[in-house]
């Protein structure tokens, strides 16, 4: 299965550095790798909790190195699409994590489906998921 776009969250990079074939068959396969700067920030937090932060910061500058990897950074038009997620979320009694709301934001804004194993994501009106 050929996908030519998606943006990965943080347990998907998890899995991938922890060697799921699955995961990584997909991404294998995938044209354009989409990361949150959210995303980095979780990654290198837990790498400085870790004891072998030297090998996993060049595992992840070796992958944010990628000529297939785009990185999305938060702009106003993101604060938008997170301020409407957060309402619909809260109107519903739904609330997911503060982190995991920008990252649906930036997959929303940029109308790219959201690669995770986090299931709480499904809980975003209008969020493509796999």
């Amino acid at each position: 299965m050929e996908i030519k776009r998606l943006m990965i969250d943080t347990s998907i990079y998890i899995e991938y550095l922890r060697g799921n074939k699955d995961i990584k068959n997909i991404l294998d396969f995938t044209d354009i790798i989409s990361f949150s700067v959210i995303s980095i920030g979780e990654i290198f937090a837990g790498f400085y909790l870790s004891k072998n932060i030297k090998k996993y910061l060049t595992e992840v500058e070796e992958f944010l190195n990628s000529p297939r990897l785009i990185i999305y950074n938060i702009d106003s038009e993101t604060a938008e699409f997170y301020a409407k997620i957060v309402s619909e979320l809260k109107l519903s009694g739904s609330p997911i994590p503060t982190n995991d709301i920008w990252i649906a934001s930036l997959a929303l804004q940029h109308g790219i489906k959201l690669f995770t194993t986090d299931n709480h994501f499904k809980k975003v009106p209008g969020l493509f998921l796999i």
